[in-house]
């Protein structure tokens, strides 16, 4: 049936920064929160790829940021050949819970809540057949649809759907944040599923990510979201390619500073509790843009586990025309500045520690001292992951892979930085100094490169090619865009917080990441020990 409320109530390797993705405004101002424990029956995959010697399966070097995790005999021992810990009690939930933490292993829940236990809920702005078409998709489930005060109302039917849709229409437009927020209040299952109007999940999605939330820890889960139409003119495919809403093919938990730092609202189940508790209320309605982030971040800083599974997908209706395309990525550049003012530090364009500041400057001189610079750095960073990983087999291959990789992703993440976040100021010193122009151009180009790398030759999905010209103009442009649009709401919101990096020491760095946790734990039940290292790198960019 159909019912209707008129006027309703309205990847990187960071090794001297976070070791749970956090900050200190994410763990010294969050309630304390007692892990509980995993239900009997859930099962957890070891990452295999994280292990540093398959001979005894002790040590694991992974997570996002990289850590190190040392294991128990013991706990080696309830771990079957395959990396699969089946809990069967408090040892094994034990350990399973910290294998999870430490992001070296992955959830594999076999049980969880039905599609009875959630309502769909739909904000939708003059796109009647966007609504069609999601309606479509939506069978057997309950939905309400927020008309956000379209110019010709929303209509919608439920035949054949076997589900029951509520329109709630308002009389004008409040946001798609406030929009989603009217629609929650309208909900009384245990979870909340927030799908836009431009996207349409794939059978089954429900179905793929619902176990999840037999871990009473996980307050969110999100899909995969991909291109509806990847194939197309050249912004249709860059956009299949680069879309700012798809996360990416690996499964991860999601936290500020890690390589999955949020989860766009795009599609999103969340826990009603949660969401009206411990959010404060749901989406921030103050907030037009990056009001998902925002929500992502105050979930986390609560204590609660967001987690991001590409098994389930969403297509979206990308902009598929250069205009809007990055028209709509200076409008997300806005949100910088509004996120940086809730969240400080969680949306610094750079977060690097004092050494990899140095070397990376070094290079950009071009000159001898320069180079000397950037080799005692590289030192220094080795020195110091060489003694971290000491007790590890083959701790000086494991370092030096280690060091490679810190400086790799720290210079990437200072090209990315000198061409998004600060090519205003980038351009200025180029027309000043023919060094800079001549850095910046490299600079320009190497980044380019290195991103078309991975998005389209490293890319196993089928999609049509864009072609390494054409990819590196569209990144330059999106860039550009999105930079300027960083500068406009740093004016406008007249606070430099969204462009002020955070550098410091490693030991600050360690302090950052692990404020209020204890690096080093031992647990008597089952004898599970765990040693637990920050590895040195550069934090992932948040934007």
């Amino acid at each position: 049936m159909t019912r209707r409320t008129e006027g309703a109530d309205t990847d990187a390797t960071d090794p001297e920064a976070t070791a749970d993705g956090g900050s200190e405004e994410a763990t010294e101002n969050a309630p304390v929160r007692t892990p509980q424990e995993l239900p009997d029956g859930f099962q957890v995959q070891l990452d295999l790829g994280t292990v540093v010697n398959p001979a005894t399966r002790r040590h694991f070097l992974g997570g996002s940021p990289i850590r190190l995790l040392t294991l128990s005999p013991a706990a080696v021992d309830m771990i079957d050949t395959d990396g699969r810990l089946v809990v069967s009690g408090p040892s094994s939930a034990t350990l399973g819970r910290r294998l999870l933490d430490a992001g070296v292993a992955h959830p594999r829940p076999m049980f969880g809540p039905d599609t009875g236990d959630v309502t769909v809920v739909i904000p939708v702005r003059d796109n009647q057949s966007g609504v069609d078409r999601l309606l479509a998709a939506l069978v057997g489930v309950r939905v309400v649809v927020v008309d956000d005060g379209s110019a010709t109302p929303v209509v919608v039917g439920d035949a054949g759907r076997g589900g029951d849709v509520e329109l709630l229409r308002l009389d004008h437009s409040v946001g798609p944040a406030a929009a989603r927020n009217h629609g929650a209040r309208r909900v009384e299952t245990d979870l909340i599923a927030f799908v836009d109007s431009d996207v349409v999940p794939e059978s089954g999605w429900l179905f793929k990510l619902l176990a999840h939330f037999s871990d009473d820890r996980v307050a969110m889960v999100a899909p995969r979201i991909v291109a509806m139409t990847p194939d197309g003119g050249p912004m249709a495919r860059y956009e299949a390619l680069c879309s700012s809403l798809d996360m990416g093919r690996r499964e991860s938990a999601v936290a500020p500073g890690t390589r999955v730092p949020y989860v766009p609202s795009a599609a999103i189940i969340v826990r009603r509790s949660v969401f009206r508790e411990v959010s404060t209320g749901g989406f921030d309605e103050s907030l037009h843009v990056a009001e998902d982030v925002d929500l992502c971040w105050r979930i986390t800083s609560a204590g609660w586990v967001i987690r991001y599974d590409p098994i389930a997908v969403a297509a979206h209706d990308h902009r598929d025309r250069l205009g809007p395309a990055l028209r709509r990525r200076r409008f997300y550049g806005t949100g910088a500045a509004l996120l940086s003012d809730r969240h400080p530090t969680l949306a610094a364009p750079i977060v690097m520690t004092v050494p990899m500041a140095v070397a990376a400057l070094g290079v950009l001189t071009r000159s001898r001292w320069g180079l000397g610079l950037l080799v005692a750095m590289i030192a220094i960073i080795g020195r110091r992951l060489h003694g971290r990983v000491s007790h590890v087999p083959d701790a000086f291959s494991v370092a030096a892979k280690l060091t490679a990789q810190s400086m790799g992703f720290g210079f990437l993440q200072f090209a990315s930085a000198l061409c998004r976040h600060y090519w205003p100021l980038s351009v200025v010193l180029a027309v000043f100094s023919a060094r800079f122009r001549q850095v910046l151009l490299a600079v320009a180009l190497a980044d380019g490169l290195v991103e078309w790398v991975r998005s389209e030759m490293l890319n196993p999905d089928p999609v049509q090619r864009l072609g390494v010209a054409r990819f590196v103009i569209l990144k330059r442009l999106d860039d550009l865009a999105y930079g300027a649009g960083l500068w406009e709401g740093v004016l406008a919101a007249r606070a430099a917080g969204a462009l002020r990096p955070v550098i410091g020491s490693v030991h600050a760095a360690e302090r950052h990441a692990t404020s209020g946790r204890i690096a080093e734990r031992h647990a008597t039940s089952g004898r599970i020990a765990e040693r637990r290292a920050v590895v040195e790198g550069a934090a992932p960019s948040h934007s």
